[in-house]
């Protein structure tokens, strides 16, 4: 069988900039990665749901300034005295996943059994110029757990290592987890000087540093938020701590403070990113490093935050992104903490299936195509199929009764493996391995095919560009 060509496994032209619409090859990619990611997160008792698509304006942009990212819906002849400008009232896509999760938990915290631990595989809309990886229409698949008043750090641990395990599931580069703690920022801000109100800001400056040089941040600090060029160059020793030993990533932090007494939040910071550090070593050596230049933009974040990065692949951005957050979901009654990693699905699959990085066996799912001897004997193909189809192997039929090499060739070029012959005037059916080339006598309700692996198509790498051989199937 002939794997896909890379040059066939690609993002469809579209008028539509910022809407993806996968090719059938590139499309069986993306299921078999959302079956893996599904199969990985369930394995870890993870129950599967799915949000609306629409959610009231209020709900959306009640935390974070991201109103400008929302597609707002409106009927398209409307009554002009129902329009309305009170975000209660209108009606927005979802931008992203956590927000209309917490939504869901309040509406149904007297149902839940919690912790409640749920993953989602959807679609979302973001309101933001297109470019590579970025699309305004794309696939989140996020796993959170979420506690009714409290919930233990150690599924702040639990969190990057099934996320990191599903990732090394799939065929790509392997994946590092970078962690920080936004006590850790805000306490050391603290320790420093700098005022409460500016610290936002400053997290969010900071957050910069993947995008603009160290230099410009520093300016950025000084000039445009406020704090001295100390604290600024405080700030930037900050966010060159890293590494994966807990003990030097906290001696590290003591000595960015250049004399400075850390602050009661900052010690607390600390001790939470280093439990987090210790338990990930144990458990998933490599997968977690902690890497205190990340912020996260988002203001529901209090907590642990991570960001990832894809080796080879770094100026992708990271691949997914989370963390705690301890008053998203709440009535004023009950609060419900929760922390959760979400993957950028279709932003992974848009390098992936671009960069020629994969190769499919065939585009179809097709293991076997029927052959038709005549159309008088169309039934006895159709009945072969059903057969086929029964014990769970994918059948097509012959669309026509041409000649057998010309039906052969239909099959060869979708790279279905197999076709089956069925016997005429008395004699038995048989199956050719078009690949091989051999030819033997079989039956419909027992055959199989000699690797079981033909049944589905299969993913490769290619070559070194993913960064470690592999299949999935």
């Amino acid at each position: 069988m002939r794997p896909m060509a890379p040059a066939q496994v690609r993002q469809a032209q579209s008028s539509l900039s910022g809407f993806p619409e996968w090719l059938p090859a590139a499309r069986i990619v993306e299921q078999q990665f959302i079956d893996t990611l599904r199969r990985t997160f369930e394995l870890h008792g993870f129950s599967g749901i799915e949000t609306r698509a629409v959610e009231p304006l209020s709900e959306l942009t009640r935390k974070g300034e991201t109103s400008k990212e929302v597609y707002l819906l409106s009927r398209l002849q409307a009554d002009p005295g129902e329009e309305t400008t009170d975000p209660a009232k209108q009606l927005g896509l979802h931008f992203d996943l956590t927000v209309p999760f917490a939504r869901y938990v309040l509406d149904n915290a007297g149902t839940l059994h919690f912790p409640f631990k749920r993953y989602q595989i959807q679609k979302v809309w973001r309101g933001e110029r297109p470019q590579e990886g970025r699309f305004r229409e794309f696939i989140q698949a996020d796993i959170d757990v979420v506690g009714d008043g409290a919930l233990p750090l150690y599924h702040d641990v639990e969190m990057p290592l099934i996320m990191h395990e599903a990732l090394s599931a799939l065929p790509i580069p392997a994946v590092t987890i970078h962690v920080s703690n936004r006590k850790v920022a805000q306490g050391f801000y603290q320790s420093i000087g700098i005022a409460e109100d500016l610290l936002a800001e400053v997290l969010r400056v900071v957050d910069k540093l993947d995008k603009i040089d160290a230099g410009r941040v520093a300016t950025e600090l000084v000039d445009v938020v406020g704090i001295t060029p100390e604290q600024a160059d405080a700030a930037l020793r900050l966010a060159q701590v890293t590494g994966a030993d807990a003990e030097q990533v906290r001696q590290g932090v003591l000595a960015a403070l250049d004399g400075a007494d850390p602050s009661e939040l900052l010690d607390q910071g600390l001790d939470e990113l280093a439990e987090l550090l210790r338990s990930a070593a144990r458990r998933r050596p490599g997968a977690i490093i902690a890497d205190l230049k990340i912020a996260r933009g988002l203001d529901y974040y209090t907590g642990t935050v991570y960001e990832s990065f894809m080796a080879g692949h770094e100026d992708l951005g990271s691949v997914c992104s989370g963390g705690r957050y301890d008053s998203l979901a709440s009535d004023g009654k009950r609060t419900f903490p929760g922390v959760g990693i979400s993957i950028g699905l279709s932003r992974l699959l848009a390098r992936v299936i671009g960069g020629g990085m994969l190769e499919v066996t065939r585009a179809v799912p097709t293991v076997v195509l029927v052959a038709v001897a005549d159309e008088a004997h169309r039934g006895a193909s159709d009945a072969v199929a059903d057969v086929l189809r029964s014990r769970g192997i994918a059948a097509d039929v012959s669309p026509t009764a041409a000649k057998y090499g010309k039906q052969i060739r239909f099959a060869d070029k979708r790279s279905i493996p197999f076709v089956w012959f069925p016997g005429v005037d008395g004699e038995p059916d048989s199956v050719k391995d078009i690949r091989s080339g051999e030819q033997v006598s079989a039956e419909a309700a027992t055959w199989m095919p000699g690797d079981e692996a033909d049944l589905a198509p299969r993913l490769r790498t290619v070559g070194d560009a993913a960064g470690r051989p592999g299949e999935q199937g």
